[in-house]
């Protein structure tokens, strides 16, 4: 008797190890397999990336060619800087010293007025050169940002505009012309 329940028993545990096998099979066989997996937290890390490191944001993106025109324009911004904040302190220090009684500076052609104004031209061109270089490097944020999140579409060729040469036939004569090709 007991060996019938035991029987009975082993029956019924392994016909429902293989409906879960089963059930399991025609799960994988009606998943739909993806090649490329979208990670949403991408554009976010790749700006993120960008902020700390310029140009770290292109290098996850793999934009690799777009490193040196980060690095290009944020240097070539504060190479001005530095140069404008430098002659804007040699005609300060050099006024300065012309309202201390000194007249021995090397803008000695210059008058105290032409002083003034040569202070406000490198003035005002050093905090341009500083604007443009936090202008690229939010640039260069928004930049890798946006290359991350335009990575996740799909782009295929069902759907081309492209530009096109169309030889009329009342005039002989090409036109140039846009095509718009969709596939399906």
């Amino acid at each position: 008797m007991r060996a019938v329940i035991l029987l009975l028993l082993f029956c019924a545990f392994s016909a429902s190890a293989q409906k879960v096998q089963r059930v399991e099979a025609l799960a994988q066989a009606d998943t739909v397999v993806t090649d490329k997996v979208i990670d949403p937290l991408r554009p976010a890390k790749a700006a993120f990336y960008s902020a700390i490191v310029p140009g770290l944001g292109q290098v996850y993106n793999k934009r690799y060619w777009k490193v040196p025109l980060v690095y290009g324009a944020i240097g070539t911004s504060l190479y001005f800087y530095s140069d404008q904040n430098t002659k804007y302190k040699k005609v300060r220090d050099a006024y300065k010293r012309r309202l201390a009684g000194y007249d021995d500076d090397e803008y000695q052609f210059l008058d105290d007025q032409r002083l003034i104004s040569a202070q406000r031209g490198f003035k005002k061109n050093r905090e341009y050169s500083l604007l443009f270089a936090v202008g690229f490097y939010v640039l260069n944020i928004v930049d890798a940002n946006i290359d991350a999140h335009l990575k996740q579409f799909n782009v295929s060729n069902d759907l081309t505009l492209e530009p096109d040469l169309i030889q009329q036939d009342m005039y002989s004569k090409p036109t140039i012309g846009l095509t718009l090709n969709y596939r399906f």
